[in-house]
């Protein structure tokens, strides 16, 4: 208990809420997943375009201006572009995007130019760009197969992490995330080797080894993608990005970790398990 408060621990999240979201969450991906993947899609476009949202009211806190609409315009046609016509149409899409961004903000003058057009394009790519990945590992003809990999590996080294961190936790691991410690660190990882080996090796038919492997590589960056949403917080002096997910905060909140595994994932998979 913290406060007196039940449902609360150490780390100060209401753990009752934040594992219904999770569990209601978890039912919404696997039901899209495995019936329509275009719907899927559309749920991962409703979730990182209120992560979008929630990023750029942030930085619009701070004075610094990154404009909504192209954006979310960007993201639906990377997605598309991606799920439908590959690689080649997500990086034509996003480069275009790009110059809009540029162009638009020349609107308002040089004044604070670089400041804006550099949250601009960080939006772009994070997340923007990078979840462009999924519909490119979707596209697979064992696609659901790889994306469930993707998300429980990754949901793995968040609980892995924290009840380790709550149980053995004493040692501090960055002053940027003060709650984070080397033991749950280490919880993150045999989470992350344990569901990796077997998600691979049951999921599609890998080795235990490249299983493991993957897993440690999401340990790895879940835990570097956490740092780099902790530090954007700490530098525009927030909490969350939002509150639309009791017990979590914001979508951006729980898609940090995510964001940083996609890429590594799909690469791994694909290198591994070739289709």
């Amino acid at each position: 208990m913290e406060g007196g408060k039940p449902g609360r621990i150490r780390t100060g999240r209401n753990l009752p809420a934040a594992i219904g979201v999770g569990v209601a969450l978890g039912a919404l991906v696997i039901a899209s997943l495995y019936t329509v993947k275009v719907l899927f899609l559309i749920v991962v476009l409703a979730a990182v375009g209120i992560g979008v949202v929630e990023m750029a009211r942030a930085l619009g806190g701070r004075g610094i201006q990154v404009p909504i609409p192209p954006l979310l315009a960007g993201l639906v046609g990377v997605l598309a572009g991606a799920y439908w016509g590959g690689t080649i149409w997500m990086l034509g899409v996003f480069t275009l995007t790009v110059l809009v961004l540029l162009g638009m903000r020349m609107v308002h003058g040089p004044e604070g130019y670089v400041r804006d057009a550099s949250a601009s394009l960080l939006t772009a790519v994070y997340p923007m760009l990078i979840v462009g990945f999924v519909p490119l590992m979707l596209s697979e003809p064992d696609g659901a197969h790889r994306v469930v990999i993707f998300i429980a590996v990754t949901v793995c080294s968040d609980i892995g992490g924290y009840f380790a961190g709550i149980l053995f936790g004493r040692h501090k691991m960055s002053i940027i995330s003060p709650k984070k410690t080397w033991e749950g660190f280490a919880g993150s990882v045999l989470a992350c080797v344990v569901c990796g080996a077997l998600l691979v090796h049951f999921l599609l038919d890998g080795r235990l080894w490249q299983g493991a492997l993957l897993g440690a590589v999401v340990a790895v960056c879940a835990t570097f993608g956490d740092l780099v949403e902790s530090t954007i917080k700490r530098d525009l002096g927030i909490k969350d990005m939002g509150n639309v997910l009791p017990g979590h905060g914001g979508l951006m909140d729980r898609l940090d970790s995510l964001l940083a595994t996609l890429f590594p994932v799909w690469l791994l998979l694909a290198i591994f398990i070739p289709v």
